[in-house]
């Protein structure tokens, strides 16, 4: 098979550690490197030549898909080199497209120097445990991290409902499999109605994307199977309150019950530069589920999981704000990037001036 002509700047993206190719006509192609959007050559993109680039990689039924649907999601697998997550879509230019890199080595919870209570998270035997965080903020992998951990620890039947496939693993001391939306089940509510069916210990759902398929993940998760998912939220009683909003009234009480039995636990992050330039690390707010916590989901008082995570730590709870000072503290970030991510800037800032005492703060920060 000849090497696609979009391989010269797969090469340059890798090369430069880069996480995502952006592709769009009137523009030269870039590459997100290190969080920071960059050129990979000075010409600018033409019609003809992305759409050269972009239709080589696709088959005819794919073609029909962008034409007609204007959009099309789909993995494809670069040689041994990566695996990339493929998104096309037309906008005012014209056609453009997003290829977000899928490392082919998935991160052991090690190398991503998780804290031992993610471990403990993916030791359980039951129960929904949520990865959220903004779009780019890696919570893909991180479950690949968790899933891996149970791969390599446990005789169990995993089964991945997502849509396209990111991580592909080759199944060790676990049974792995792997099921895509599109080309093996027609959406995420199919499959996760047949999953029941197909003796799972783990599931790991791509998203929790409408609150038929959250009901479905609950169920599951309250059946003895230990479910992973992932919520584009911010922080972990955000994500409570976005789970039990997405529920008409009538339904809300029961779905709190629900979820206030099955959550084992929620990790929220955020990537977050470091000080030296080099690299990005994941900030942390970890909630670990329990008769307090279910109380509070049960009767309405989400508001109150904030400050039990503050003094949660000796269950490894922890908040945004408290791995910021850390990382602050260790001198992994600087101070302005905790602050920009923060969600009390005003206290961290003074949690900031104790540990550090000549560091000044921002006027933009100034009340």
């Amino acid at each position: 098979m000849s090497t696609p002509r979009i391989a010269v700047f797969f090469d340059q993206l890798l090369e430069q550690k880069g996480s995502d190719l952006h592709l769009s006509v009137g523009y030269p192609p870039l590459g997100r490197i290190r969080g920071e959007l960059t050129p990979l050559r000075e010409s600018q993109l033409t019609t003809e030549e992305l759409e050269g680039l972009l239709f080589e990689l696709i088959n005819p039924e794919q073609k029909r898909q962008i034409t007609q649907d204007l959009d099309l999601d789909f993995a494809y697998g670069y040689g041994t080199k990566a695996r990339f997550r493929a998104n096309y879509f037309y906008k005012t230019t014209g056609l453009g497209a997003v290829f977000r890199t899928i490392p082919s080595k998935v991160l052991t919870l090690e190398d991503l120097k998780t804290p031992e209570v993610v471990r403990k998270l993916a030791e359980r035997r039951s129960g929904l445990v949520l990865v959220t965080g903004p779009t780019g903020s890696g919570k893909s992998t991180t479950l690949a991290g968790m899933v891996n951990h149970i791969n390599q620890t446990r005789a169990a039947h995993i089964l991945t409902i997502e849509d396209p496939v990111e991580f592909v693993h080759e199944s060790a001391k676990a049974q792995v499999t792997h099921r895509e939306v599109g080309p093996h089940a027609s959406s995420f509510a199919t499959a996760i109605r047949s999953a029941g069916r197909e003796d799972p210990n783990v599931i790991l759902i791509g998203e929790l994307r409408t609150n038929e398929t959250m009901k479905l993940a609950l169920q599951l998760a309250s059946f003895g199977v230990l479910v992973f998912a992932t919520v584009h939220t911010n922080s972990a009683p955000a994500t409570i309150d976005r789970i039990i909003n997405s529920f008409p009234a009538d339904e809300q009480a029961q779905v709190r019950g629900m979820l206030a039995e099955s959550l084992a636990g929620i990790v929220a992050q955020q990537l977050i530069k470091t000080a030296d330039g080099k690299g990005r690390v994941a900030a942390l707010e970890i909630l670990v589920g329990g008769a307090a916590i279910a109380a509070m989901i049960r009767e309405g008082k989400v508001f109150q999981i904030a400050s039990k995570m503050q003094a949660g730590q000796g269950q490894g709870m922890q908040t945004l704000d408290m791995h910021l000072e850390r990382l602050v503290k260790d001198n992994v970030i600087t101070p302005e990037a905790a602050l920009e991510k923060a969600q009390d800037k005003e206290n961290l800032a003074k949690v900031i001036q104790r540990i550090k005492p000549d560091w000044e703060v921002p006027e933009s920060m100034k009340a």
